[in-house]
């Protein structure tokens, strides 16, 4: 998640901290304040379905394509439909923080999919025409407020954020979804709102690539922040401590939902407290 947030500062050098990330993927939602390289604040991430995730399956729900995954299936056929023709609701309208769901407006998709008898066995290429613009209504109509929860929870991190850091100037939107021009488009207006720029890396950066991981060691390396080699020769009993669950930064105060019914005992310390730890170590 640090390298989807730090590799646009290799495309774009105007890019200084403090600045803000949205990171967007088939498997994370997460709202950053990244005041220096290895300090971030948390202001909002999943607590269930990520967006990414959301759109697959709507995809695969509505029989479309998914060689180039749900994302552009979903973005074509929206095109076509009357994104105000279903009303969705709004993931968690009732609180106020900057915290994503995308587990309701699944259950809502997959409701409206089975009441107009779409069957997912018949691929989009062979729907009637009716079917057809179904179909793209619920495209469309998932899309729209899909991303206008993105676009809420930014408006209140951005909030949050100047609170903090009033010399913010960018947000960076990374992660597969962030390819997405629909999303990109609503976004930039949000931020153009609050007198910010919107900085995304191009497509091929947006996905898990092993550029942005490089970068991302790039730029601890250049401040002194790096592990010696492994030994030539690794004892028997060598150990690897995985970290399944590591969380990237300290959670904002205010940012704590009390809808977050998800297990989120602490495993490990955050990213950005194990280098503040060893930042005081060092003087």
């Amino acid at each position: 998640m640090e390298a989807h947030a730090l590799v646009a500062r290799l495309m774009e050098r105007e890019l200084q901290f403090p600045f803000m990330a949205l990171l967007i993927s088939g498997g994370h939602n997460l709202l950053i304040l990244a005041q220096g390289l290895g300090q971030y604040i948390q202001l909002g991430t999943s607590i269930d379905d990520a967006i990414g995730e959301a759109y697959d399956k709507t995809a695969k729900w509505l029989g479309l394509d998914m060689r180039r995954s749900g994302g552009p299936a979903i973005e074509e056929l929206a095109r076509e439909g009357d994104a105000e023709s279903i009303k969705f609701s709004i993931p968690m309208k009732q609180h106020k923080d900057c915290n994503f769901s995308y587990a309701g407006l699944k259950t809502q998709v997959r409701l409206a999919i089975e009441s107009r008898n779409i069957n997912a066995e018949i691929p989009i290429s062979c729907a009637s025409s009716q079917d057809r613009r179904s179909r793209a209504d619920i495209a469309a109509s998932f899309q729209r407020v899909a991303v206008l929860h993105l676009e809420e929870r930014c408006e209140r991190a951005i909030e949050w954020a100047l609170k903090i850091e009033p010399s913010i100037k960018h947000l960076v939107v990374s992660g597969g979804v962030a390819s997405n021009q629909y999303v990109r488009a609503r976004l930039d207006q949000v931020v153009k709102k609050n007198s910010l720029q919107l900085v995304c890396p191009p497509p091929s950066l947006c996905t898990d690539n092993g550029v942005m991981v490089a970068w991302t060691g790039i730029e601890h390396f250049r401040v002194g922040r790096f592990d010696p080699p492994p030994p030539a020769v690794e004892s028997e009993d060598f150990v690897y401590d995985l970290r399944p669950r590591w969380p990237l930064g300290e959670e904002y105060a205010e940012g704590r939902s009390e809808a977050r019914s998800l297990r989120k005992a602490r495993i490990h310390p955050s990213l950005t407290s194990i280098i503040q730890a060893s930042l005081q170590q060092q003087h």
